[in-house]
């Protein structure tokens, strides 16, 4: 079923000795406003780790990458039409209507690089059946494309899929610090070898704001399974990535205010304005090397979802998940 309620979310997890968002402007240095000492991380960079998720564990995703290099929207596009050839009741499921089933049936050809030619093509291209293949192919298969939209810049499908789920960059309760960077041997060659710089910060918590729209969900058809789906993905996939650059990221809390009818998002502004950290030793910024040595104040949240919650109220219900160590220092539940 598509979702029928707005909603706002919170997530904060922890870098520890890692490079969570390489700036490759600045030699692949984590993202950083030095003017206040702010760790960044883009939205892309955290939607990367749900679409790795879920592309190991078997879901669909149109958004892929081959190594470190995106796939084009047009050879990823074609790829999965030509798959399509051969199979006319996946293409009758994902067409629906019938005559224009027919027409598909038509023009298929003798070759799925023929089919996929004549699609991908200003002017053979059947707009109408078009349109009908690529709402389908993401209703049923593209999970990402249903979750945070695309804009598909390929002849015969120009579209664009605002997505239900957006976020802000993330960036960091606490001041963040690189650590120092000496040269390393990052590949082998035979006998030959690329040094480069290993640019880490020491710790970094990090706090992005995020909303779940129900009139876009309508346009990309993400369903109530779609966002369990999301949920879960958000959660461990920031841990389960392998790379070495991103190791010990580790998430920490999850809160999703899920509104009654007549309440939209942003309704209580940015939720990371509800929360604060220092380090429990006054004015030792650079010593903080973990959880444990801040003080996350999450009064202000507590508060919120305490008062704000049930019949009559904004909020219908609150989705939480925590870490063991921050349910320890909240005074609310953990779903």
């Amino acid at each position: 079923m598509i979702i029928e309620h707005n909603a706002d979310f919170l997530l904060v997890y922890e870098a520890i000795q890692c490079n969570p968002n390489g700036d490759p402007d600045q030699e692949n240095k984590p993202r950083m406003d030095y003017e206040t000492l702010t760790n960044l991380v883009t939205d892309v960079r955290v939607k990367r780790y749900v679409r790795d998720f879920f592309k190991e564990s078997g879901k669909d995703i149109f958004v892929d990458m081959e190594g470190d290099t995106k796939v084009s929207m047009d050879e990823r596009l074609r790829s999965v039409l030509m798959k399509l050839w051969s199979d006319d009741e996946a293409a009758r499921r994902i067409i629906q209507e019938e005559p224009l089933f027919e027409r598909y049936l038509a023009l298929k050809g003798n070759s799925p690089e023929e089919m996929a030619k004549k699609m991908i093509n200003k002017k053979d291209a059947d707009k109408e059946l078009n349109r009908a293949i690529l709402s389908g192919l993401v209703r049923e298969r593209f999970i990402d494309v249903r979750l945070f939209g695309s804009a598909f810049a390929v002849e015969g499908f120009n579209k664009a899929m605002t997505g239900p789920i957006q976020m802000n960059w993330g960036y960091s309760l606490n001041k963040a610090f690189l650590l120092d960077s000496d040269t390393i041997s990052s590949i082998m060659n035979d006998d030959s070898s690329t040094f480069g710089k290993d640019y880490r910060i020491k710790y970094s918590l990090l706090a992005f704001h995020g909303s779940i729209n129900k009139a876009a969900a309508k346009t990309t058809g993400m369903t109530e399974n779609d966002l369990r789906d999301f949920r879960h993905a958000l959660w461990n996939g920031i841990s389960a990535n392998p790379t070495r650059s991103k190791l010990n990221q580790y998430p920490k809390l999850y809160v999703e205010l899920v509104y009654n009818p007549g309440y939209y998002n942003g309704h209580f502004g940015d939720l990371r304005t509800y929360l604060s950290a220092k380090p429990k030793s006054a004015g030792k910024d650079k010593e903080v090397r973990g959880y444990s040595d801040l003080r996350v104040d999450y009064l202000d949240l507590e508060t919120l979802l305490k008062t704000q919650v049930g019949e009559g109220k904004p909020v219908k219900e609150v989705i939480i998940k925590t870490s063991p160590d921050v349910a320890k220092d909240m005074d609310y539940g953990n779903a």
